[in-house]
């Protein structure tokens, strides 16, 4: 098995949401499940997942690579999207980029020699009012970052 046995249950738990005919539905909850243990969805993790639902590989790389939330390459064990649509970027989005941009050497789809951060380009978050806004391995909102709270948010995903 390439998954634990603990992810095949989450995903079991996903897959009783739908009728059984449907299996395919499962197939974002079953690439998070699988993204959340293994880091990032290599290509045999992806052949697991959709031999586990049932599906076409191409229809679960399809899915995968569509979402920017799931890693279809290895990231760094944080990854931060920073929200650069229109309305963050006129409220200081851009600028925040930049700065984090500068205080881990990095630019966005590149990851920190020491493995630590991957910092990505982010889709709306749907936080508008609160920007800049930024999502840490997709499951932590950052809003309102200033260069102070960007500064506090690296040292503590550092320890």
């Amino acid at each position: 098995m390439l998954l634990s046995e603990q992810a095949y249950k989450l995903i079991d738990r996903e897959l009783a949401k739908f009728p059984a005919d449907q299996k395919q539905s499962a197939v974002m909850a079953a690439l998070a499940i699988a993204q959340d243990e293994k880091g990032w969805l290599a290509p045999e993790v992806m052949q697991a997942v959709a031999e586990y639902l049932g599906m076409a590989p191409i229809a679960v790389q399809e899915v995968a690579t569509f979402y920017n939330m799931y890693n279809t390459k290895p990231v760094g064990k944080h990854k931060i999207s920073v929200c650069t649509n229109l309305p963050c970027a006129l409220s200081g989005g851009e600028k925040a980029a930049e700065y984090l941009k500068q205080k881990l050497g990095v630019d966005f789809k590149d990851t920190t020699p020491d493995g630590h951060f991957t910092l990505i380009e982010g889709e709306c978050m749907g936080a508008c009012g609160d920007a800049p806004v930024m999502l840490v391995n997709n499951k932590r909102m950052c809003s309102f970052m200033s260069n102070d709270k960007i500064d506090a948010l690296v040292e503590e995903l550092k320890r």
